[in-house]
């Protein structure tokens, strides 16, 4: 799993890479559509550039709709990783007799 602040920095790179106004500095508080210009296409490729770079599940609407900044995403991709990283903590290895 990524570091956190490797985490961070590699998802605000596909967001800079992506966005359609492009800014020297992008902090966490900057809004992706007001600050960044992204439009409802641009906010789907996104969204589906970091399910592919990240092995993500595909984002449900009301969680799509809750993320507004660079920081909001930072924050649903580290959390799905954590979570994904947990889950798998938890399942122990196959016993043998049981595959």
């Amino acid at each position: 799993m990524l570091s956190s602040s490797n985490g961070r920095d590699a998802i605000r790179a596909i967001v800079a890479e992506l966005a359609p106004r492009q800014v020297e500095d992008l902090r966490d508080e900057l809004r992706l559509v007001d600050d960044l210009e992204y439009s409802s296409l641009a906010l789907t490729e996104l969204a589906f550039t970091l399910e592919d770079e990240f092995d993500l599940q595909p984002i449900d609407e009301p969680t799509a709709r809750a993320i507004s900044t660079v920081g909001d995403i930072c924050d649903h991709v580290e959390g799905e990783l954590r979570t994904r990283s947990e889950a798998a903590a938890n399942v122990g290895p196959a016993l043998p007799g049981n595959a």
